[in-house]
């Protein structure tokens, strides 16, 4: 699938209508999901055939993503029951086959490595200090291969373009510089 085609297909997904701030909610733009993803396949091949884990999976944007360029497995794992239907709606609308799971990402019970690739755009850890890192340390658990994930920084890598979605957002949209992270066992 040509990158186009995935930014396309990502735009087409149904998004957060009330994020929970608590849970840093944000969306993870078809625009930097796709080339995040795209990037992990062509430069790596880390999608196509892999059992792939999408942490923290939200609407399931970059599960949807791995599943399109051809994921052999895709499972999305979030805390929040709401987010998950919303992904589950995405992937019955483009017809592919994902499992959900219901699960505090931060406290898996999995030992070892049971997953090829874990992709992820984790809490920035804006509210809860650390948030991001408590992910990054179950992905890692149980990555076989790599682990891609979405930080926040001040090296301004990449834009993550945040629309106001809370009360206490004072602009329509702000830009927030982030780094992709690619991780990889020893």
């Amino acid at each position: 699938m040509k990158l186009k085609q995935l930014e396309g297909s990502l735009s087409r997904l149904r998004q957060f209508q009330s994020p929970k701030v608590d849970l840093e909610q944000y969306l993870t733009r078809p625009h930097i999901a796709s080339r995040m993803l795209f990037m992990a396949e062509n430069s790596f091949g880390d999608i196509d055939g892999k059992l792939v884990a999408d942490l923290g999976c939200g609407c399931g944007t970059l599960g949807l993503a791995a599943s399109l360029l051809g994921a052999n497995y895709v499972v999305g794992l979030d805390i929040d029951s709401e987010a998950l239907s919303i992904a589950q709606e995405n992937f019955a609308e483009l017809e592919l086959d994902i499992d959900l799971v219901q699960a505090n990402v931060t406290k898996l019970p999995w030992k070892g490595p049971i997953v090829d690739t874990v992709v992820m755009n984790p809490p920035f850890g804006t509210r809860r200090k650390g948030a991001d890192m408590d992910f990054l340390s179950s992905a890692l658990k149980i990555a076989e291969t790599a682990v891609y994930s979405l930080h926040k920084t001040s090296t301004r890598e990449l834009r993550f373009d945040l629309p106001a979605l809370y009360k206490f957002h004072k602009k329509r949209e702000v830009d927030i510089f982030v780094d992709l992270w690619r991780f990889t066992s020893s």
